[in-house]
């Protein structure tokens, strides 16, 4: 009889619900269905539309809810893991101390499993992906924001109170663009909320000389500028874009050499921006490896994109539900 799997990966815009199956070492998709959070419409809402999903999704399936092993969420932070709780996520307005797992077990009668979105993936890429038979890796999320899951000794890291792997938090320089609320941290640096901020700073110099830029013509163009745009300016050439990418790509390396330091992993698993933007971001950051981190460490160490591209948060989602039944977190 074949064991089936719930994945429910919620964001702030859109929710997915995921139906797998471990077969050939993989986890394979077999179908899923995709709704808009929509968290102003309130937390009731959200999830009453959320089961109508998923119901839905064993319905065309022709499954009954006991036919699944397990259910496994994929959610931003802050949340806590051990009991299955959501608490308040910036982008998740209304969703205050959620007891999501809870709430999924009572209507389906299933085990029902919690991860934080960078948790989820580098259980995703250890099981199925680039980390896979490894003893240590790390998945860095690289997106809106900078977050680390961690396998270490072959289990997730959870740390004392769950919040292992906050590296958006390290401040890499005394001065630079904000992230997670810090000036000259890594999310700074490295997000795709501070790649913007650096590209502002590097043009405006510019703008005020009467000096073309292909990702910002106007002070007016300011605010809009986005870490895509800058590195479509990047990729055709245009000097100052390829100067916002070299100084993230520096920074980039001083944060991985930290965890090269201090972990000593055998890869780096990097999502999101890194997948889109490697060719302007790998040498930049190799060279600022090969001068930080020690080099008994960081040869042990590859650094590599995401597998999985745009299905990366449904397989995070499935690996939750698969990886806590294994008892590996």
């Amino acid at each position: 009889m074949r064991t089936y799997y719930l994945g429910v990966d919620i964001g702030g815009t859109k929710c997915a619900a995921v139906l797998g199956m471990p077969e050939d070492g993989q986890a394979h998709v077999l179908d899923r269905i995709c709704m808009p959070t929509q968290p102003q419409s309130g937390l009731q809402s959200t999830l009453d539309r959320l089961y109508e999903t998923i119901d839905a999704l064993l319905q065309r399936n022709h499954l009954q809810p006991g036919r699944l092993r397990a259910i496994g969420v994929s959610c931003g932070g802050p949340l806590d893991s051990a009991v299955g709780r959501i608490l308040s996520p910036p982008n998740l307005y209304g969703w205050d101390d959620v007891p999501i797992t809870a709430l999924l077990t009572q209507r389906y009668g299933v085990p029902a499993w919690l991860q934080n979105d960078a948790n989820a993936c580098v259980l995703a890429e250890w099981k199925f992906g680039a980390a896979r038979g490894c003893r240590n890796a790390v998945f860095l999320t690289f997106g809106t924001g900078m977050g680390a899951g961690l396998i270490l000794d072959k289990r997730l890291y959870l740390g004392t109170n769950g919040m292992s792997g906050e590296v958006g938090h390290i401040r890499l320089s005394e001065h630079g663009p904000v992230g997670y609320g810090k000036e000259g941290s890594f999310e700074g640096f490295c997000s795709g909320g501070g790649i913007p901020q650096l590209a502002r700073t590097m043009v405006l110099e510019l703008l005020q000389q009467g000096k073309p830029c292909a990702y910002c013509r106007s002070l007016a163009e300011l605010d809009g500028i986005t870490a895509k745009a800058v590195a479509d300016a990047a990729l055709a050439g245009d000097e100052t874009a390829m100067a916002v990418y070299r100084r993230c790509a520096v920074y980039l390396g001083r944060g991985l050499s930290v965890l090269i330091d201090i972990l000593n992993p055998e890869v780096i698993v990097i999502g999101s921006i890194f997948e889109r933007s490697e060719q302007l971001l790998r040498q930049p950051m190799l060279e600022t490896i090969g001068k930080e981190a020690l080099a008994s460490s960081a040869a042990c160490c590859r650094i590599v994109p995401a597998s999985f591209g745009d299905r990366l948060g449904d397989i995070a989602a499935l690996s939750v539900a698969m990886s806590e039944e294994e008892e590996c977190v």
